[in-house]
């Protein structure tokens, strides 16, 4: 069914913001042709499913995990990259089912998180001033007035990478590597190296005795032990490139974004009347919505109403990202907004966004800030009866040195040994397990008595 007075185009006659100029229009209407004849990369039953999982976890029933790249990069595009940031991710999904007793929903910023907002159009250096990298499905991050240039190819290079980290997540999921028993096996090896190692062994041997339950039972070849659910999200920010992947679902007659199962609007482009809003409002995938310290109360109310009209649950995730030194004053009043007007939503935590700085000459993130945030996060919803629906963090399954502190106490001087990103900061594998265990940690102490859920349900 076709919302009222929408169209997969109609966000061009909407102001917008973020937007690449492109200097070949023909070139640019030529790559969304032919990207409009291409298949699909996800599905839109597949979306329906996730969306199902979403309303659980707006009902307290679940937990969501979401992280990934700040920004994938064409160049580091391959089969490890791909495998590690995957695997680290089932690490934590484990061991936030143990913490809350609740299945987790995994959901990778995986196969499509190309473009990234910029705070100025332009970037200046050694006096010469270019535009500013977008992200590689647009432009090129050198340094260069060739590299800058928005060019539309670049846009089918990103959807041919899409579809290769698509083809193997589908297999990781359910081809093996997804085994409880195995990736039980890498955490246990986390723990051994941790210098917090006698912090989190109880919930390490917890997790064992569970295993050696369950083969004790006959379950260890069951299909929920074996194999797992995951999903793929990005930032719609490049509406040319969305909208070309916009299908109608055959079974349904509904509008689907094909480019991935979940969608979110930025901070920088949740304007109510922005072209944005105006393409995500009328296709039926879950979608998620950036809250800043800037968000007004009533304006998110009214947002919540555009973007799930029929207030059906799990349609519209609210990602908050205060800083931590902002998230009690300034998380509060939008909890309670929602909540009063009756808003279907699930909320998460994203403790990275608001908690960038410098040092010397490096972009990062503070360890304890991250978990100053995730805290305040939970204190704002056991204050406001709301429920703390997941966290979304900006990791990679490598060993960069971008993010301060953690267990290993990584410092300013330790940033330069392999600082990687393109764009902001990320935590390292070992960093981003850490954080799990001290999430599972909240959610152990915060969850209502008698919620355990068996470890099955993980999966």
């Amino acid at each position: 069914m076709t919302v009222r007075g929408w169209q997969p185009g109609s966000w061009r006659e909407m102001p917008i913001r973020q937007v690449p100029d492109y200097p070949d229009t023909v070139k640019l209407k030529a790559m969304e042709a032919k990207l409009a004849g291409f298949p699909p990369l996800v599905f839109a039953g597949e979306a329906r499913r996730l969306k199902k999982a979403l309303a659980a976890a707006g009902q307290g029933k679940a937990f969501i995990l979401q992280g990934g790249d700040c920004a994938e990069s064409f160049s580091d595009f391959n089969a490890n990259t791909i495998r590690d940031t995957f695997r680290v991710l089932l690490q934590m999904a484990v061991v936030l089912t143990f913490g809350g007793g609740l299945p987790v929903v995994k959901l990778g910023r995986m196969a499509g998180q190309f473009a990234k907002p910029r705070s100025s159009d332009t970037e200046t250096l050694d006096g010469v001033t270019l535009p500013s990298y977008r992200g590689d499905i647009i432009n090129g991050p050198e340094f260069s007035a060739e590299a800058r240039l928005p060019e539309p190819s670049r846009m089918e290079f990103a959807y041919m990478q899409s579809a290769g980290t698509l083809n193997l997540l589908r297999a990781f999921a359910t081809g093996g590597y997804a085994d409880l028993h195995q990736v039980h096996r890498w955490n246990l090896g986390f723990v051994a190296r941790s210098p917090l190692a006698e912090r989190y062994q109880d919930l390490a041997a917890r997790i064992d005795e569970t295993l050696r339950f369950m083969a004790a039972c006959g379950m260890s070849e069951a299909p929920q032990v074996r194999e797992t659910e995951f999903y793929t999200s990005h930032e719609a920010l490049l509406l040319p490139y969305e909208e070309a992947l916009t299908r109608v679902d055959s079974t349904t007659g509904d509008w689907y974004a094909c480019s991935a199962h979940f969608l979110w609007i930025g901070d920088r482009t949740r304007q109510p009347d922005g072209a944005h809003v105006e393409f995500l409002r009328g296709v039926k995938n879950p979608l998620g919505l950036k809250v800043g310290p800037t968000t007004d109360a009533s304006e998110l109310v009214r947002l919540t109403e555009i973007l799930n009209p029929t207030n059906e649950p799990g349609r519209l995730t609210l990602i908050t990202r205060m800083g931590a030194q902002k998230v009690a004053e300034k998380l509060a009043p939008l909890l309670r907004a929602v909540r009063d007007a009756g808003r279907e939503v699930v909320w998460i935590c994203d403790p990275m966004h608001g908690n960038t700085h410098t040092a010397g000459s490096y972009k990062t993130r503070s360890f304890d800030s991250i978990l100053t945030e995730v805290r305040g996060f939970f204190d704002a919803h056991g204050e406001a009866g709301t429920w703390p629906g997941g966290v979304h963090v900006e990791m990679t399954g490598n060993d960069v040195t971008e993010c301060l502190g953690g267990a290993h106490g990584l410092k300013e001087a330790d940033l330069a040994a392999n600082y990687a990103t393109q764009c902001d900061p990320r935590l390292n594998a070992e960093q981003a397990l850490e954080l799990a265990f001290l999430v599972a940690e909240e959610l152990k102490a915060r969850r209502p008595e008698g919620s355990q859920f068996p470890l099955i349900a993980a999966q």
